[in-house]
């Protein structure tokens, strides 16, 4: 093993952590790799990875950890690892570098040389074989090419930067007119959705199938507001809501544990690619609990009780904040954790447990991973019930005794790894979907774990008026980004819905103002990923589109809007309406992938609705859940007790009417307008029922 000195050993990244024994003389980004790479001229060899990326961890087996291959990345480079979840600025711009390069879509790991002097990338791809094959050339002969390269063509690799650094400003500063969006912008929308909508299986597109929680939300927020418009889009909510039953009976959802997978390797949601991420099952969880809002389906619900239970027990560090991932592989093998063989099953289950069991996931049927089982429903309830003539209790009964059984031998085996650093945007993402769940379905361990998180983030993220993106082992580091603090902002929101506590509305308040003092353009609308103080880049991106997480700058415009409607503070509703019309003529062009944009483009021409509620403590309960009742993603409901101080000037004007009425009072505006107050129950619930699509029964 070469004693090359190894950089990472005190970085707080597990995915760094992973690689501080290799035999590379790795670097985290920061002036001593970038200093040393100008002062002896070697290329950098950057790569980009995440703790739960397999082919990031099939790629250090290969060759991070080979002497021979570490040896030549010493002589010839200046060697820098980053993790991704940590340092999404740097993966944004060499993720799009790359493409500019290749004309091929990246992905992890990625894998880019960089000239020494700028950082400017002269040549890259992804994942690369220890040997050829697949058409790929061998890592090592590939390293010695590109050093070689380096050397000899100068003036090529110059002209080349030239014209990628060009081509890198342009594309977060068109030459374009602003755009102003129209109400068609929807259908159309939904046209290109329905287009690539799987009738058969659910979801959209082929194999690997992601969940894109953004479109389905997308999908059932158009429904609604056509609805309410007397309008029938019964498309959308088939589309939405059979996709949504199909994820819940796949194996992309874990049927033992709860939670959900990254995404599906077949068409049929059966087998997933293993690992779980935080920021998949926070939307996931809180589109799942406004579905169950819309049709009071039992499956729903239940997925709601799995996914949080596994967030508490698995993902819930003992200071508040959440987990970032699971890893796929365990026992260095991808999904054994999750597989069974037939006798396993057999031998755990009784003989009538195993006989409703068996068909309803498949085990009677032929292996299908790898020769072992992964629980995928095969056969639904109302089926099986009816061959095996038993009721639908004694079906649940049976198979949930057997789900506990296996769950609890489950427990037992070598877990996968989890990469215990808590970022900002993921907990705020979790937050959010752990606050709608727990307020639809009155799940108050719900709301109480997100109220734990969200501490969490205010004391130990929170210095100085600024966020930090990123914590582990006592450590808050690395400047926040704007995702970080729009979904934050959006996640107070929620909260706020949950439980009121004026404190966070005036924390609200503060996140709003840095986003537009240091992220705004303030020239042309709109928000960059970092800061105006944030390190200096090749490129300060500007994206208004979805990726695996929502678009930050759509975020951030939906959540501004609200709280300018709810504060009547114009200079939020500005920033709102600014980020619409510099992202409109892009939305306009490709609505597919803007879902965030839509809705907050959706709630600047509808208007959302905000409701106040004004009362004593015990008597606001019962008019806080009928708000619950019913699907209305529009809404935005605030129970504040009447003994609650300090309440910022707009509120307080528009909530005090009377402080000596005893009962509740319910102040519903649209928008900018607000109607009369309402202190009869019957007729804030007709009211409400006009507002939303109320569920079957």
């Amino acid at each position: 093993m070469s004693q090359t000195k190894n950089h990472l050993a005190d970085q707080t990244s597990p995915y760094l952590l992973q690689h501080a024994d290799n035999p590379v003389e790795w670097y985290p980004w920061g002036s001593a790799a970038l200093e040393r790479a100008k002062n002896e001229n070697k290329a950098i060899l950057l790569s980009i990875g995440y703790s739960a990326c397999h082919w990031c961890h099939v790629m250090a087996h290969e060759s991070f950890e080979d002497d021979a291959t570490a040896k030549i990345m010493n002589e010839l480079f200046i060697n820098i690892k980053i993790d991704r979840e940590e340092r999404p600025d740097l993966d944004k711009i060499y993720q799009t570098s790359q493409y500019l390069l290749t004309q091929r879509t990246g992905g992890w790991p990625l894998t880019m040389f960089l000239t020494p002097d700028d950082q400017m990338p002269f040549f890259g791809g992804t994942y690369f074989p220890n040997e050829q094959r697949h058409g790929l050339p061998a890592f090592k002969d590939l390293l010695q090419n590109i050093a070689d390269f380096y050397q000899n063509r100068r003036e090529e690799i110059g002209a080349q930067n030239e014209s990628m650094h060009n081509a890198l400003q342009n594309i977060y500063e068109p030459n374009y007119a602003k755009v102003d969006l129209t109400p068609e912008i929807f259908d159309s929308y939904n046209q290109h959705l329905e287009q690539t909508f799987d009738a058969k299986h659910g979801g959209f597109g082929n194999a690997p199938k992601f969940p894109h929680p953004t479109n389905i939300e997308r999908l059932l927020r158009f429904y609604a507001q056509a609805k309410l418009s007397g309008m029938e889009k019964s498309r959308s909510l088939h589309a939405a809501i059979f996709s949504l039953e199909k994820m819940a009976a796949g194996g992309i959802y874990d049927h033992l544990g709860g939670g959900f997978s990254r995404y599906s390797v077949d068409n049929y949601w059966m087998i997933p690619h293993f690992e779980k991420m935080l920021y998949d099952n926070g939307p996931l969880l809180a589109l799942y609990a406004q579905a169950y809002a819309l049709t009071h389906s039992e499956q729903f619900k239940n997925v709601c009780a799995g996914t949080t239970s596994w967030l508490i027990r698995e993902m819930q560090s003992p200071e508040g904040g959440y987990y970032s991932t699971l890893d796929a592989d365990s026992e260095g093998k991808e999904g054994t954790y999750y597989i069974w063989t037939r006798e396993q099953i057999e031998q755990t289950l009784s003989k009538e447990e195993y006989a409703t069991f068996a068909p309803h996931f498949g085990i009677d049927r032929n292996a299908n991973f790898e020769g072992s089982y992964h629980l995928h429903t095969f056969s639904a309830e109302k089926q099986l019930c009816a061959i095996q003539s038993i009721s639908p209790n004694k079906f649940n009964g049976l198979i949930n005794n057997a789900k506990q059984k296996l769950f609890t031998l489950r427990e037992q085996r070598i877990r996968p790894g989890r990469d215990e650093k808590i970022l900002s945007s993921w907990n705020a993402l979790m937050i959010r979907g752990m606050a709608i769940a727990g307020r639809i379905l009155d799940q108050h361990a719900y709301i109480e774990s997100a109220e734990r998180a969200l501490n969490f983030l205010r004391q130990t993220m929170w210095k100085n008026q600024r966020l930090f993106a990123t914590y582990k082992d006592g450590k808050a580091h690395l400047d926040a980004y704007l995702d970080d603090y729009a979904f934050l902002l959006d996640a107070i929101l929620e909260m706020l819905q949950a439980r009121w506590h004026t404190e966070d509305l005036n924390w609200a308040c503060e996140i709003a103002d840095v986003l537009l003092e240091q992220f705004e353009d303030k020239n042309s609308g709109g928000f960059y990923f970092t800061a105006s103080d944030h390190e200096q880049l090749i490129q300060r991106p500007k994206t208004f589109s979805d990726e695996s997480t929502p678009s930050g700058n759509g975020i951030a415009a939906l959540a501004l809007a609200r709280l300018g409607y709810l504060l009547g503070e114009t200079k939020y509703l500005d920033a709102s309406e600014h980020v619409l019309q510099v992202a409109g003529h892009v939305i306009s062009q490709s609505p597919m992938g803007h879902a965030s944009m839509l809705n907050a483009y959706e709630e600047q021409h509808f208007s959302p609705q905000i409701i106040i509620l004004r009362g004593q403590i015990d008597a606001l309960t019962r008019w806080q859940q009928a708000c619950t009742v019913g699907y209305a993603p529009h809404r935005l409901v605030f129970a504040v007790d009447t003994n609650t101080e300090n309440l910022p000037s707009a509120l307080a004007e528009k909530t005090f009417r009377d402080s000596s009425h005893e009962g509740v009072t319910a102040y519903v505006c649209q928008g900018r307008r607000c109607g009369m107050p309402i202190e009869n129950f019957e007729e804030f619930r007709t009211v409400l029922n006009k507002t939303s699509i109320q569920p079957p029964g």
